[in-house]
């Protein structure tokens, strides 16, 4: 591939490890573990991989010699910046073991799996793609593993390959498949091991034992850095409001980091508005108010930050959304109707309360609750125009005011949606450091012998020496929630914690920067220079660890 300046540069790079891995290690066992809640359902549903201890490596003095080891790695869900890196990690992990054995990539996800679709990954290939963004090495897809067939099938080629673990890079709902499968390799004898790796930029998937996700820390940068140039045109305009929505259907995650580095003028954060019962006329009230005491100070400017997912928290919203998925998991034929047709059904079917919510919606975002469930069984909130929304009802507000005599100024909204831009870019130091961590760390895991463990490096705070390296049973994570009108076990989104420090420090400074300007511009990520310009974590993992 054609290279510019900066791969040819980053190409060199050599990620950094913690001091553990660097030499032969042994798996010290902890306590055993339980799922998070529903302990008796996960039991029942895991026999043979519920209640597995935690692990941690330490330096083995006395290490038997490694004998080669044939690796599958798939990619799972949507891309996260650093993928690259944790592929490179394993590779080199296991080569370390023995330079015998060998890699595998399945090709477009879990479906290159069940199709038998697949590239053996050399030194070759893997050199190229060392420290950069993006999942294509061997690309990326959303199919679940949940089937018998599917499990058997690609037992086929994990038999015909003789790969005697598999790897699997993704989310939450990933990770999910990951411990089904191993649940069911090891319940049929199979002899395959299942490793997951956290990935996911929503950083939803985190514990005491997952710090954050890979990826998180490279988009919430690539996101800032956006926004802080959109603040800078935007003071010096001084005449557009700047709705701004982030990624993070399931928590607020990127909107909180994104506005501790940014500091807008104001950052709705979804788990608050659920908290606190908020209905959608209370939020634009208060976007209303804040735009209105900006424009009496002569600042008729400013910005606002919206997870992608509010909607989905407002308590009235998400009744009707519950609601809706079930009714729609049920009606098979409902994709065949014509959209006033559908629009009549499901006013007909809705309970009095949710179809009174949904008839007072405007058409568009009505019809948009109704459009096809992703993969997963989600409302696809990433086709809500929540920003326009929201600048359309904050507008009428001001209207209003205007008439009453509460406001004076102009109101000139402009819209943008962050997603995508973030999700390939060239990993910060700290992801490169910490996906190639996490991919080596998976090879120790493969070589102590264990499976349905998720890789976990924690105390990333620190130096990445410093970092401490080992496993946790993926069951530990699990609760069951409904999806597709079923009770199923997945792993619990991680939320933001309105008593955790990153949302207390936001919200003992954000009075200040609604009324004033005090925007932060964070610039492009940087990867050569010094360790605090170019090494330092999320500010979401610093203020977390504060006082540990």
């Amino acid at each position: 591939m054609k290279k510019s300046a900066l791969q040819k540069a980053r190409a060199s790079y050599q990620p950094k490890l913690p001091i553990v891995l660097t030499g032969a290690v042994k798996a010290v066992e902890g306590k055993p573990t339980q799922s998070v809640a529903d302990q008796d359902q996960i039991r029942e549903l895991f026999p043979t991989t519920y209640g597995l201890p935690e692990i941690h490596f330490e330096k083995n003095a006395n290490p038997a010699p490694g004998r080669p080891i044939n690796v599958g790695v798939i990619l799972s869900g949507g891309q996260a910046p650093g993928g690259h890196n944790v592929i490179s990690g394993l590779f080199d992990g296991i080569k370390k073991i023995h330079r015998d054995s060998r890699l595998f990539g399945f090709i477009m996800g879990p479906g290159g799996l069940v199709d038998h679709k697949y590239i053996e990954l050399t030194s070759a290939i893997i050199d190229e793609y060392r420290n950069t963004g993006g999942f294509d090495i061997i690309g990326s897809g959303r199919t679940k593993l949940e089937t018998k067939e599917q499990f058997d099938s690609g037992l086929v080629i994990l038999k015909e390959l003789d790969i005697k673990a598999l790897v699997i890079i993704g989310g939450d709902d990933s990770n999910t498949n990951a411990a089904v499968l191993a649940e069911y390799y090891k319940k049929t004898g199979a002899g395959v091991q299942v490793i997951g790796c956290p990935k996911t930029i929503d950083g939803d998937l985190k514990n005491d034992l997952i710090e954050t996700s890979f990826g998180f820390d490279t988009a919430t940068k690539v996101y800032s850095e956006v926004i802080g140039n959109i603040q800078r045109d935007c003071n010096s305009a001084k005449k557009y409001w700047h709705f701004i929505k982030l990624m993070g259907r399931s928590a607020s995650h990127i909107a909180l980091e994104c506005a501790l580095q940014t500091q807008p003028n104001v950052c709705i954060i979804s788990e608050e508005v659920e908290a606190k019962n908020l209905t959608l006329a209370q939020l634009v009230d208060q976007l209303a108010d804040v735009v209105a005491a900006r424009a009496a100070e002569g600042c008729n400017f400013g910005t606002v930050l919206i997870p992608e997912g509010l909607i989905e928290f407002i308590p009235a919203m998400k009744a009707l959304i519950a609601e809706l998925n079930d009714l729609l998991a049920a009606n098979e034929a409902f994709p065949t109707l014509s959209e006033e047709e559908q629009r009549k059904f499901v006013i007909a079917n809705l309970s009095a309360d949710n179809s009174a919510t949904f008839q007072s919606l405007p058409a568009g975002v009505a019809r948009q609750l109704t459009l096809d469930r992703d993969p997963h069984g989600n409302v696809q909130v990433s086709l809500i125009e929540t920003e326009k929304l929201l600048s359309a009802m904050v507008a009428r507000r001001l209207e209003t005011m205007k008439e009453q005599g509460n406001y004076c100024g102009k109101f000139s909204p402009l819209h943008h949606f962050f997603g995508y831009e973030g999700r390939c870019a060239d990993p910060s130091n700290f992801d490169a450091d910490y996906c190639y961590s996490l991919g080596f760390n998976a090879a120790c895991l493969i070589n102590a012998g264990v499976t349905g463990y998720m890789s976990s490096v924690r105390n990333l705070v620190k130096a990445a020496v410093q970092w401490v390296a080992g496993g946790i049973p993926i069951t530990m994570m699990m609760n069951m929630e409904r999806r597709h009108g079923e009770m199923k076990p997945v792993i619990q989104k991680a939320l933001v914690k309105l008593d955790g420090k990153p949302f207390k420090k936001f919200a003992a400074q954000r009075k200040d920067w609604a009324l004033n300007t005090s925007y932060v511009y964070p610039g492009p990520i940087q990867y050569f220079g010094p360790a605090e310009v170019c090494d330092q974590p999320s500010l979401t993992l610093q203020y977390e660890h504060q006082g540990k």
